[in-house]
């Protein structure tokens, strides 16, 4: 077996565009350097510093990421199109990188591409139906833990996983005492110059409004649960391990493991068994056809909202996306259900 040879990412890159110059116009690097940009972003923040520390996780959670609509100035989450073609960049420059000895051979055919069906936005959600049980399980068995935490915030808030990340224990008002406040609420603030930027930037600062349930369990949780640090700035996030403020692949990690059925001791749906079953493993919690990404409670929360007929400005302001982007991303109402809603709305004939 060939020895690999350690290389940063962004150093690789470089090497891989200039052995493209022969090969490729000066637009297709730059489209490549985009894309390649992206990957190096995402290895920064997951600390890879050489590419011999990849594996077939870390590509899953990249693939991720980047469907989620990071590093973009789209305002979600990618269209499969989209991200098929950036992975098949990176798988590209990941047979280079086999080449030169900095990953191994036949690591490039990890890279896992998207099947692209005609459609341009993911169906992926959480069913409105899946997230009652889950909370009700964390509230009696994992209540007031840094797990109940994260799902309870991103479902009732329907907040984005960079949003959650971003929250301060100073960001809490569990008392309703701030200025204007008529009960308990949180507040999302754009940080950029200390790691936690908003994905429409000062534009995605707002107060949400929060159920004294879900205060009274945040309380409990900073009180007593709450890993107790500061992260590299000084800051205090809320949801913190050990090391400071938690890990987007962490959080990600969280979500898969909660949402398969067989977590909470249910039959699998998949017909698997429990004890043998591959994606019980923390490495493949992400393949199981029943879990869900942060960007699926979003969505389900949203579809949440419609199904109740929540004001459409209501969701708007407290989710941070426009009508549009709502529309074509997460309502995962069926056709039928949304005529049927619509006729609570017309006289009858």
């Amino acid at each position: 077996m060939t020895d690999l040879e350690p290389i940063g990412p962004r150093e690789a890159i470089d090497l891989y565009l200039d052995a493209r110059r022969d090969d490729t116009t000066e637009m297709t690097r730059e489209g490549q350097l985009y894309r390649l940009r992206a990957f190096a972003t995402w290895c920064e923040e997951e600390h890879i510093h050489s590419l011999d520390e990849l594996d077939g996780r870390d590509l899953y959670a990249y693939r991720i990421w980047r469907r989620e609509g990071n590093y973009t100035d789209a305002d979600d989450e990618l269209a499969p199109s989209t991200l098929r073609g950036d992975l098949a960049t990176l798988r590209a420059f990941l047979r280079f990188c086999g080449d030169i000895d900095a990953v191994p051979p036949e690591f490039f055919d990890r890279v896992p591409l998207p099947s692209v069906n005609g459609h341009d936005v993911s169906e992926s959600t959480l069913d409105p139906e899946r997230a009652e049980p889950i909370l009700d399980y964390l509230g009696d068995y994992e209540y007031a833990s840094r797990t109940h935490v994260t799902f309870l915030l991103l479902w009732h808030t329907g907040c984005r996983m960079g949003a959650l990340r971003a929250l301060d224990v100073d960001d809490l008002d569990l008392e309703g005492e701030r200025p204007n406040a008529d009960g308990p609420g949180i507040h999302f603030v754009h940080r950029p110059d200390t790691g936690t930027p908003l994905k429409n930037k000062s534009k995605s600062e707002r107060w949400n409004s929060i159920s004294d349930y879900v205060a009274r369990v945040l309380d409990d949780y900073v009180k007593d649960r709450r890993a107790r640090v500061r992260d590299e700035h000084g800051r205090e996030p809320l949801i913190s391990t050990a090391n400071g403020r938690i890990a987007r692949t962490t959080l990600r990690n969280t979500l898969y493991r909660v949402t398969r059925p067989c977590w909470r001791g249910e039959p699998c749906p998949h017909d698997e068994d429990p004890e043998t079953c591959e994606y019980r493993k923390q490495e493949r919690m992400s393949s199981c056809p029943s879990s869900r990404s942060p960007h699926d409670v979003r969505s389900g929360r949203l579809t949440y909202y419609r199904l109740h007929e929540v004001d459409r400005t209501v969701i708007s302001d407290r989710m941070d996306a426009s009508d549009d982007i709502l529309d074509k991303h997460y309502d995962r109402r069926s056709e039928r259900r949304k005529a049927e809603q619509r006729r609570n709305h017309l006289p009858d004939t």
